[in-house]
């Protein structure tokens, strides 16, 4: 009880701070530079340009709320969509409405919903595990979604099982034009297994990199408010007990058949399981077995805890996007399957009340937080590629330079907010030394790298 208190009254005393320092006002990625969206179509690894600005457009706050307008449209690029999905990413032209003071629901939990159950910081969409598709007993099929018809919503396929290889490179895909993510919003080429091979020629990279070593970045805001974090944090609530994998609460059910829900109530027959079928194919195949004291690294069954983060350091309810120990994301994979806090984020067509604009100051980098900035260049030595990834945050758009050993400029290209890689083709490079810097238009970093044929 004590602890509670604890954290409820830091979270009370973070909120009368100045707005300006509110995360939920500070941490959009807004385009700035006038950066556009990039897609693939199949068959063809060069990315085609797109005319819809990328991440954020605008921030505007009053007394109680936060309006973001955004058209939906990541820096990374999209696509291109291998299960046959017509549709690209397009812009939704949406203004969301966020409270500026989330509330703890304490009556029954809501749900969380098909379509969006909240938004990245990017502005990107976060879709919960369902595709609208489910079992219908009486045809023995799956029914709904993109297949068309209802099933029976009992048995509810997990689309992140499921549409696997719908996934473009960042583990994301469009629902009518609306992209989102399920997920963890970090490609799978930077999973300690990688289970798709889209990535092998339709290149692109995500929000963020896991970085085992650091507390994850804020990475978006639930429907309820409430902050969404990456898939590392402090062990214990209290800031303590250093940087681990949360985990989720949610195992697999031990069954063989689908006759019965996770409480052992009798329920309409879904699929055996089967390798058609497997466990986790559904989301009925989980169930949520509560933490015990000593396990403080494991999530409550919204898929969140209390805790102190670094942009909460007198704690606040946050979600984490779980992942197992390849770094694969792990069900219920952000929010849910309920909602901690009172939903009430909504999307409006227009801003009726008088708002500040906030305008972020940050057009470089301070040179304290450039000098953290973790940056790996691989392969080295290299051949025909080499790719420059940035193990932070990106908040702003950095230079990315290859020069050979006497100074002359090779290439040249960027590294884009609200992305972590970039990459030079080599092939045409003689052996030898060159130099790649990393800058902005106070800060540089440079390293050396050899090219062997």
């Amino acid at each position: 009880m004590k602890t509670i208190f604890f954290f409820l009254t830091g979270f009370m005393l973070c909120l009368t701070a100045s707005a300006q320092t509110n995360p939920v006002i500070s941490s959009w990625l807004q385009n700035t530079t006038g950066i556009k969206g990039r897609h693939y179509v199949s068959g063809n690894p060069t990315p085609i340009n797109d005319a819809d600005s990328v991440n954020v457009q605008t921030v505007a706050y009053s007394a109680n709320s936060v309006y973001i307008r955004t058209k939906g449209v990541p820096s990374y690029i999209t696509g291109p969509f291998l299960d046959g999905n017509p549709s690209i990413t397009t812009s939704q032209n949406a203004i969301f409405k966020f409270p500026l003071t989330p509330a703890q629901n304490t009556g029954i939990p809501t749900n969380t919903t098909g379509g969006n159950i909240g938004i990245f910081i990017n502005g990107v969409a976060l879709f919960d595990y369902r595709d609208g598709v489910s079992w219908k007993n009486s045809t023995n099929a799956l029914a709904g979604g993109p297949l068309g018809g209802m099933g029976d919503q009992v048995w509810n396929r997990d689309a992140v099982v499921a549409e696997k290889i719908g996934f473009d490179c960042s583990k994301g895909h469009p629902a009518m034009g609306n992209y989102h993510h399920h997920q963890n919003p970090s490609a799978f080429k930077l999973d300690l297994n990688v289970i798709s091979t889209v990535c092998n020629l339709y290149d692109a990279d995500g929000l963020y990199m896991i970085n085992a070593t650091q507390h994850s970045p804020l990475i978006g805001f639930a429907y309820d408010g409430f902050p969404i974090y990456g898939a590392y944090a402090y062990k214990n609530i209290d800031g303590t007990g250093g940087i681990v994998r949360m985990k989720s609460s949610f195992k697999l059910r031990n069954i063989s058949t689908r006759t019965t829900n996770a409480s052992g109530v009798t329920v309409t027959a879904g699929p055996a399981v089967s390798t058609t079928y497997p466990l986790g194919y559904f989301r009925e195949d989980y169930e949520y077995i509560a933490p015990t004291a000593s396990q403080s690294d494991y999530l409550d069954e919204h898929n969140g805890r209390f805790c102190i983060t670094p942009d909460y350091p007198l704690g606040t309810y946050a979600y984490f996007c779980t992942v197992d120990s390849n770094l694969n994301s792990a069900y219920p994979y952000v929010v849910g399957p309920t909602f901690y806090g009172v939903k009430n984020v909504s999307k409006v067509t227009s801003i009726t009340e008088p708002v500040t604009i906030y305008n972020s100051t940050a057009t470089s980098i301070s040179k304290s937080d450039f000098e953290t900035i973790d940056v790996s260049i691989y392969p080295n030595p290299a051949n025909d590629m080499i790719a420059i990834q940035l193990n932070n945050m990106l908040n702003n758009n950095l230079t990315v330079s290859l020069f050979d050993i006497s100074g002359r400029l090779i290439n040249k290209t960027m590294l884009y907010q609200g992305s972590t890689i970039a990459y030079f083709d080599t092939k045409t490079l003689y052996a030898g030394d060159y130099l790649v810097v990393v800058s902005d238009v106070h800060n540089k970093f440079t390293k050396m790298i050899s090219i062997a044929k």
